[in-house]
């Protein structure tokens, strides 16, 4: 291990989880977020000013934001144009992410632009949340491989931060978008891009579509990563890529740090009480493990 630094988890339950649902109803959807607050979870993608007609599943979003219990914890709303940015404004949220795919099929399949496209509206984005004060982080989907083009070298995703830190960005979550990376390929892109880019902030956005996310998320960490996003209960994924299911279940993520001494912030039983109020919402099984099977240091009667 590199250190003991604190870890910073980032729950994403209420915009890459809700959007993989059917429809959740916005009184449980702002009870479910304000349970994950209450617990100590310090970052919050709540939602995203989206078109309703590409994602209803979050044609709430503004509602769901004016009732977050927001004392202690950061807003961010996941945008993707400036008319969404300036949704996000009137919200007052606290922090932005925007999203371009190191892939150009996924791009094109997921915004219809090519990948420069994206690149100049997320500058155009920048500047105006910039001149008011607020943070833009980028999310790189498929950063690890995408399911049209295959497995890809890490020197592709440096060209596409390159081209955005020439706008001026500086904060990027690294998305295993379609759960393909393994963690010797984690380890491999974080050591080279944190070498290529010592003064950006970098995070890891993983999904555990293949089994293989708690294991990314520790190469991460080993690597120098200190920021993870995950979902209660390890809900949501990709709407626009095949199979592309589920994140890292927030409470595992924050289970296995805690087991091996690693400073967090949330309260585990708390997150599991969140986890298990989401399965009885969402009516069926959650893939989270340490929901089902409670604390390694819990003690049963023999």
């Amino acid at each position: 291990m590199l250190d003991n630094g604190n870890v910073l988890l980032t729950d994403v339950t209420g915009r890459d989880g809700f959007q993989m649902e059917d429809w959740v109803e916005t009184e449980d959807k702002i009870s479910i977020i304000n349970e994950i607050i209450a617990a100590g979870v310090r970052r919050i993608e709540a939602t995203s000013f989206v078109s309703p007609r590409a994602v209803p599943q979050l044609k709430d979003a503004k509602k769901v934001i004016e009732h977050l219990h927001r004392e202690n914890v950061s807003i961010i709303a996941l945008i993707p144009n400036v008319k969404g940015a300036e949704f996000a404004l009137e919200s007052n949220v606290d922090e932005v992410n925007v999203v371009v795919s190191v892939s150009e099929t996924h791009n094109k399949k997921n915004v219809n632009k090519t990948v420069d496209e994206s690149i100049t509206g997320i500058a155009d984005i920048y500047q105006l949340m910039e001149s008011n004060g607020k943070k833009v982080n980028v999310g790189l989907a498929t950063t690890f491989g995408c399911p049209f083009e295959g497995l890809y070298e890490v020197g592709r995703v440096h060209e596409v931060i390159k081209k955005l830190t020439a706008k001026g960005l500086d904060r990027f979550m690294l998305a295993d978008t379609t759960g393909m990376a393994n963690p010797l390929q984690v380890s491999r892109f974080v050591k080279r891009l944190k070498d290529d880019f010592p003064d950006v902030d970098l995070s890891l956005h993983l999904h555990n579509t293949r089994g293989m996310g708690l294991a990314n998320v520790l190469a991460g960490y080993d690597a120098g990563i200190r920021s993870f996003d995950a979902s209660l209960g390890g809900i949501g994924g990709c709407p626009f890529a095949p199979g592309a299911t589920g994140n890292v279940a927030l409470e595992d993520v924050a289970h296995m740090f805690d087991q091996m001494n690693i400073p967090i912030d949330p309260d585990l039983n708390k997150l599991l009480a969140a986890a298990r109020k989401l399965e009885k919402v969402l009516g069926y099984k959650l893939p989270g493990q340490v929901m089902k099977a409670g604390l390694s240091t819990d003690l049963h009667q023999a």
